[in-house]
Formats: C-alpha cells, structure tokens, sequence
C-alpha cells in the first residue's frame, strides 16, 4: 500500500497511509479545513547507460563509416545543410 501526501488550504501537509482504492480524505488532519488535495510527485527514474538520446543509437557509426568511404544517400545534399562551393571561381564574360 502506497503512502498519499495531502495538502489543505491553509498549508498543513499529512499523509495517509492507504489503498489506491480508498477514498481521499475530505478533511484535513491538522486543522479540520476542507478540501484537502492530494500532493504529486514526479516518479524517481534514473536513466543509465547508452541508448538513451538520439546521438546514442547504433545507426551512427554506419553515417560515419559511409561518409569515409564516399557514400552518400545520392540525392546530392548533405547532412550539414552546407552547400558545396565550385574549386575554381567561374570566368566573368568579357565587356563590350
């Protein structure tokens, strides 16, 4: 049985020792003020180890693998949004 944490108005906090199922308590215990409202708080989960972000999945080391060996998707584009700028700059046509 799970341990509820009750707050009323003027700011008493008590807890019940209860069921899920048991109804919450309409009162508060320290001072008789209603309504009294349950108090959350978030779950205790502690993430360990890797595979956890999106940087940590297995399909990072095959990008890798194929932008060494010159592979790519053959759309032309890359992954870091930059454009590719032409080795030599074009000739300017000759004034008239």
């Amino acid at each position: 049985m799970p341990i509820y944490e009750y707050r009323c108005p003027r700011g008493h906090t008590f807890e019940l020792f209860q069921r899920m199922d048991d109804p919450s308590p309409e009162v508060c215990q320290v001072c008789g003020e209603a309504p009294v409202e349950k108090v959350l708080y978030p779950a205790a989960i502690h993430f360990k180890g890797s595979g956890f972000y999106s940087t940590d999945y297995g399909r990072g080391g095959r990008r890798s693998a194929a932008k060494e060996s010159g592979e790519g998707s053959g759309d032309g584009s890359s992954d870091s949004g930059e454009t590719k700028k032409p080795d030599k700059p074009e000739p300017k046509a000759a004034e008239a």
